[in-house]
Formats: structure tokens, sequence, C-alpha cells
């Protein structure tokens, strides 16, 4: 008799002891209020639910009651929030400690004239889209989506492109402190 070839492992899904999709239409409305009275704006209260049911899928082991299970997602929306709020506050932090440093580093001296007059120069040395996108974003103070409008591109473009003419004159100016231009 021949041997019998091994079947590959493949993980297996546990499912959960309730039903996911009822345990989410009954608590979702209640849930994305709570986190609203928190402070968590419109736009970061989606994720935060769908990140706050992914631990309940992981976590609660049943259906523990109606009033048990809706603190627990209270809590864990809490919780999660809290955690974001401490993570962004500290990228916050490094940020400015880094902007200090560079302000420090570069313009202490002379309150920032050097680093405006390389900055100028470095906008004007922009042409064609670069510098039209500057000058209606930064200028004008459009928002991207305006700006995208009046240029003719979709707003992930524009994103883009201001991405990549601020990674420009980032160099730009660099490269004109140092005394390279």
């Amino acid at each position: 008799m021949p041997p019998v070839a091994a079947t590959p492992k493949t993980p297996r899904m546990t499912t959960p002891a309730f039903d996911l999709g009822a345990l989410v239409r009954r608590h979702q409305l209640g849930l994305w209020r709570y986190a609203r009275a928190l402070g968590v704006p419109a736009a970061d209260a989606e994720d935060l639910l769908q990140d706050t049911f992914v631990v309940a899928l992981r976590r609660l082991d049943a259906d523990r009651g109606e009033a048990a299970v809706a603190t627990f997602l209270r809590q864990t929306c809490k919780h999660l929030w809290l955690r974001r709020r401490r993570d962004q506050s500290r990228r916050e932090q490094l940020l400015l400690e880094h902007a200090d440093a560079v302000w420090t580093r570069e313009c202490d001296d002379d309150d920032g004239e050097r680093w405006q007059a390389a900055l100028r120069a470095c906008v004007g040395g922009l042409d064609g889209r670069a510098r039209e996108v500057v000058e209606r974003f930064y200028g004008d103070g459009l928002p991207r989506d305006q700006v995208a409008d009046r240029l003719g591109m979709k707003e992930t473009g524009v994103k883009t492109l201001l991405q990549r003419v601020r990674a420009l004159l980032r160099d730009c100016i660099e490269r004109r402190l140092r005394g390279d231009v």
C-alpha cells in the first residue's frame, strides 16, 4: 500500500460563540454615539468601532447579556480611543521636538531669515503644476478637493503632487542652507 500523503495544515478559523452580525446590529449605533460623546471625531468613530468589534470577536466567548456586552464594548472603545490619543500625542511631541531642533540648528541665529529666503528662492524655481499647486494650496488656502477641481486633477493626485513638491522644496532649502547652490 502506497504511503498516504500528508495534507498541509491550514489554520483553523474558530467561529465565535455568538452571532457577530447580530451583536454589531444591536450595539453599533449606541457605541457610535458613545464614541462621539467621548470626543472622537466622526471620521475616526467608524474605524474605532470596527477595532472595538474586532476585539469583541477575539475576546467575547459568549453573548453574556445586553448590559454586560454593552459595558464591555464601551470600555473597549474607551481604552482604544485613549491609546490612539496617547500614541498621537507622542508622535506630535516627537514632531515638535524635531521641529524645535531643526529651528535651533538652522534658523536660531537670524530668526529664520536665511531659511525663509531659501524657501522663497526654491518656490520661485518651481514651474508648471508644481508651482500652481503650491500657490493654490498654500497661497490661496484652498483645500485639496478645490485645488484638484481648479487643476483638473483628482484629489489623490493633488495629495501626491504636494508630497513630491514638499520633498523637492525640502531638498532645495537644505542645499541652499549648506551653500551648495
